[in-house]
């Protein structure tokens, strides 16, 4: 009987500490501008399921602004990284201008890696959310002098303008060089230097589109940032965007659209593959807004080429999709506001609030 006794109060402390064991790793992936008509005229034109559609756990996001029933990636981003409405415009703060901790910014803070991966300038509007605070969007410089002090880990994209081509006449690729970094102009360089801190800026500004031979730079560099940050045994935060879904998007280009969503699907792909061989390891992906109001209306017999229709060249209010896979993704299969997912992370993380 005591035998027994013991078993069972020995079970009563092993379970929860089984189920309440935090995620290690979260790999947060973005869709600019990817609403669901995105994702499934992708689909049809690949004549197969993405691997966003592995996904066990699916919910949908709402991604109003403070200040506008239409969000911008400024506060649609701040509000992923951050965790509050802030009005458009405005990087990683709140509508007084008081700065607000991302969550790759408390990563960073409790001693994980981090890293940033984008198909944009690393400056701009939704990966800035994650690394720095500013009034205003368009305040680049600013914002890469805030990158230089963030502590990230990785940072690959294009922007290399706003470190070293400046109006104040710094030289922020030297700062970067003084603090540690390596400073590349390719994957291929990067990935062969055993620096742990690497920045990787591929363009003056943005990189060229899918369709002008951008080639596989988002999984590619997925998977370099994957290879770094993995080594901290702490676990690691990475943020990858597919920044030019949103421009397609803007430009009605259902081509334009379709490319960069299975560009950024690939990316995705290499991030579940990592949670498959990592059980530890949490992957989101989801949009901070819907751009184009595309709608789909069918597929013409002849050519195979999709019918479709744009609402709008701006962004839509429409909720958008959300897709987790891997540890505790089941703690996102519900209808939320974008501000709720940062929320979430803390508390699988295990950090202090």
């Amino acid at each position: 009987m005591r035998k027994n006794l013991f078993i069972v109060f020995i079970i009563s402390i092993i379970i929860p500490i089984i189920t309440f064991a935090r995620i290690k790793n979260v790999i947060f992936l973005i869709g600019d501008g990817m609403g669901l008509n995105q994702i499934h005229a992708s689909s049809i034109v690949a004549d197969s399921a993405l691997n966003m559609q592995r996904a066990h756990y699916i919910g949908l996001v709402d991604t109003h602004s403070a200040d506008h029933y239409i969000t911008d990636s400024a506060a649609g981003g701040t509000a992923l990284a951050c965790g509050v409405k802030t009005k458009n415009g405005m990087i990683g703060m709140n509508p007084d201008s008081v700065a607000i901790p991302s969550i790759l910014r408390i990563a960073h803070t409790n001693k994980l890696s981090t890293g940033v991966v984008v198909t944009s300038s690393v400056t701009h509007a939704t990966p800035a959310s994650f690394l720095a605070h500013q009034v205003n969007r368009k305040m680049e410089e600013e914002i890469a002098v805030d990158i230089l002090h963030s502590g990230v880990d990785v940072f690959i994209g294009g922007g290399r303008k706003f470190f070293s081509e400046r109006e104040d006449k710094q030289n922020l690729i030297d700062s970067l060089h003084a603090k540690g970094y390596g400073v590349y102009s390719s994957i291929k360089e990067a990935s062969i230097s055993d620096s742990n801190k690497k920045g990787v800026l591929l363009a003056d500004v943005g990189m060229p589109s899918k369709l002008e031979g951008r080639g596989n730079m988002l999984s590619e560099g997925t998977q370099l940032a994957l290879d770094v940050l993995s080594k901290n045994k702490k676990g690691f935060f990475l943020l990858i965007e597919g920044s030019q879904i949103d421009w397609a998007g803007h430009a009605n280009d259902i081509d334009g659209i379709i490319e960069e969503t299975l560009d950024f699907d690939k990316a995705v792909g290499v991030a579940m593959d990592f949670a498959d061989k990592n059980k530890e390891t949490l992957v989101i992906v989801t949009a901070d807004h819907e751009t184009g109001g595309l709608q789909i209306l069918g597929k013409d017999t002849d050519t195979k080429k999709l019918q479709t229709i744009f609402t709008s060249s701006y962004h839509s209010p429409v909720p958008v999709p959300l897709f987790a896979y891997g540890k505790d993704a089941d703690k996102f299969s519900s209808y939320m506001e974008n501000t709720t997912i940062k929320k979430i992370l803390v508390e699988l993380y295990r950090f202090k609030k």
